[in-house]
C-alpha cells in the first residue's frame, strides 16, 4: 500500500462567499433577466466541480461549459438540464451524449442544427453571430428550414467589445433583437460580465457572466460589485542570507544593494505564476508586503523577508492577485491570470 500523498506546498486561496456575493450582485444588476454563469475551462480555473454547487446554492440555475469533456464532470455536481455546452454537437457521439445525458448543446451552425434534428435531438440553444465572426449562426442563415426546426431554448449572441464604450455594442444588440424577431425561442442571452453593466436592452431573459464571477472587472462602475475570490499562496521552501553584490536568479537580473534575507518559494510559472511577475509581484504575510526578487522560474521564486524577521521555512506567503491590479502589472488579461492557473495548487 502506498503511503498517503503529503499536501503540496502550494494552494490557492478561495473564497466561497466573494463569489456567491459576486453572482447574487451580478443577479441584481441583470434587472429583470437572471443571471447564468460560465464555468468553462474549469470554472476559470477554481475548479467548476467546488464553482457549481456554490453558485446553484445561491441561486444560479445556467451552466456554460465549452467542451463536453466538461460537461461529463459535471453530471454529477449540476442540476439536470442546467449544463450547456458552448461548442455544439460536431458529431454524432456529441448528440448521443446530449441526449442521454440531458445536456443542452449550443447549435452553431447549419450543419450542427441537421445534426442535432437527425440524432433526435429536442430542446437546444441557438447562436446567433451578430459580428464576433467565431461561432455562431449567420444573421442571413435564420431563415433556413433546419432552424425553423429547432426547439429553441435560449437564443445567444456574445459581445465583441462591451468593456469599452464603442458604438459596435448597440449594432450588435439591435441585430440580436432582429434575430430574436426571426426565430421562435424561449429566452435571449446577450450580455457577458461586461454587457450586463450596459443596461437593461442588453439583458434579454439571461445574462452570463463569467470573469466577474470570480474577481474579475471588467467595466470600472462594477468595481465596487466585485470581490476578490482567488489568492495563490505558496509556502517557502528555504530561508537564506545573501551579501552585498550578490545577485539572485537567472541571468542575474537582481543585485543585493547591501545584506538582505530572502525566501525561496514553491511557486513558478509552471504553476501560471509567469515570467512577466519578475520584479514586480509582491506576496504579503502578517502584515508585511514581501517583492519578488529577480526572474520567476519554472517552481520557484524567491522573495526579499528583510522586513519580515519572523517567516520561516514551512511558513505561508499569500500573492497580491486582485485581478484589475494584477493585469495593469502583468500586461496580462484578466481571463489569463485565472486561467494560467496550474493544478499543483491544493483547490
Amino acid at each position: 500500500m502506498f503511503p498517503d500523498l503529503p499536501q503540496p506546498a502550494l494552494r490557492l486561496g478561495f473564497d466561497p462567499d466573494a463569489l456567491r456575493s459576486n453572482w447574487q450582485a451580478l443577479d441584481r444588476l441583470s434587472g429583470q433577466a437572471r443571471a447564468g454563469a460560465a464555468v468553462k475551462a474549469d470554472g476559470y480555473g477554481l475548479g467548476a466541480r467546488e464553482v457549481v454547487p456554490i453558485l446553484h446554492a445561491a441561486g444560479c440555475h445556467d451552466f456554460f461549459v465549452a467542451h463536453w469533456s466538461e460537461a461529463h464532470a459535471l453530471l454529477d455536481v449540476a442540476a439536470p438540464g442546467s449544463v450547456s455546452v458552448l461548442h455544439g454537437p460536431l458529431t454524432d457521439a456529441d448528440v448521443a451524449f446530449a441526449v442521454a445525458s440531458g445536456t443542452a448543446p449550443v447549435i452553431n451552425s447549419l450543419e450542427q442544427a441537421r445534426r442535432w434534428r437527425a440524432g433526435g435531438g429536442g430542446r437546444c440553444h441557438l447562436m446567433v453571430d451578430t459580428g464576433m465572426n467565431r461561432l455562431g449562426v449567420a444573421m442571413a442563415d435564420l431563415g433556413d428550414e433546419s432552424v425553423a426546426a429547432l426547439d429553441v431554448d435560449v437564443l445567444l449572441s456574445h459581445l465583441v467589445s462591451a468593456e469599452e464604450d464603442t458604438g459596435f455594442n448597440a449594432i450588435q444588440r439591435d441585430r440580436w433583437q432582429q434575430a430574436r424577431a426571426a426565430v421562435r425561442h424561449q429566452r435571449g442571452s446577450l450580455a457577458n460580465s461586461a454587457g450586463i453593466a450596459l443596461g437593461s436592452d442588453y439583458h434579454g431573459d439571461l445574462t452570463r457572466p463569467g470573469i466577474a464571477l470570480y474577481g474579475g472587472v471588467p467595466r470600472a462602475e462594477m468595481a465596487g460589485e466585485i470581490r476578490q475570490v482567488v489568492r495563490p499562496q505558496a509556502a517557502i521552501l528555504q530561508v537564506r542570507n545573501v551579501a552585498a553584490g550578490e545577485t539572485i536568479g537567472y541571468n542575474a537580473t537582481f543585485t543585493a544593494a547591501g545584506p538582505m534575507r530572502v525566501g525561496t518559494i514553491a511557486l513558478g510559472y509552471a504553476d501560471g505564476y509567469l515570467r512577466c511577475w519578475s520584479g514586480k509581484g509582491r506576496f504579503r504575510a502578517n502584515g508585511q508586503v514581501l517583492p519578488v526578487l529577480g526572474r520567476v522560474s519554472m517552481d520557484l521564486t524567491v522573495i526579499d523577508l528583510s522586513h519580515a524577521p519572523a517567516l520561516r521555512e514551512g511558513d505561508w506567503v499569500t500573492a497580491d492577485y486582485a485581478l484589475p491590479e494584477a493585469s495593469a502589472t502583468t500586461g496580462l488579461s484578466q481571463y489569463e491570470l485565472l486561467t494560467v492557473l496550474g493544478h499543483r495548487f491544493a483547490r
